[in-house]
């Protein structure tokens, strides 16, 4: 099928539902609960991070986390099409994989937002980037941890180091992969 033939194709479908894609997005995304315990990041400045500059950190853990779960995603499809002829393992195999590519992106974007709450950036602002009516919706205790780790930031004495503090810190020793 021509691309012209594919784009007709996507037109009569979305014309057969009276919405598209975009759109039928959004309403999901605006129907997704707010994370449990979700919270705002408070203020906090970091001397070293310049304004203007994204942090290389934040670079590999997009590059870090996309990537697992575009693997995620990929074992998907991978056991969607192995098990066929047994419908309790395509269910299962394939949610698991699913729910993990799920889990990477909403860590990724909570992470992300906490980050930018950190900085100040104005609520509304945040919001229309999150397409979402809530800023913090996707901030979780793990995102800050992950966060936490990624800026080097330490742990308190006697505190055990909780364990997306401790990725975090491993993704930013890592480095940014340039070559992506």
């Amino acid at each position: 099928m021509t691309s012209h033939a594919r784009k007709n194709a996507a037109r009569q479908r979305q014309e057969l539902t009276g919405i598209n894609r975009r759109a039928a997005l959004q309403n999901v995304r605006n129907a997704l609960p707010p994370a449990p315990r979700a919270r705002s990041a408070t203020r906090f400045q970091d001397h070293r991070a310049a304004a203007d500059v994204v942090p290389s950190e934040l670079i590999v853990l997009v590059q870090d986390f996309t990537r697992w779960g575009r693997h995620d995603l990929d074992e998907a499809a991978r056991v969607a099409h192995r098990h066929v002829d047994s419908p309790s393992e395509w269910h299962r195999l394939v949610l698991y994989a699913l729910t993990d590519a799920l889990s990477y992106n909403f860590l990724v974007v909570g992470t992300l937002a906490a980050y930018l709450q950190e900085r100040g950036l104005d609520g509304d602002l945040l919001r229309r980037h999150l397409q979402s009516p809530d800023p913090d919706r996707f901030v979780t205790q793990e995102a800050l941890d992950l966060l936490a780790g990624l800026m080097g930031r330490e742990v308190n004495e006697g505190e055990h180091q909780p364990t997306w503090h401790f990725i975090g810190q491993q993704l930013a020793e890592s480095g940014v992969d340039r070559g992506e």
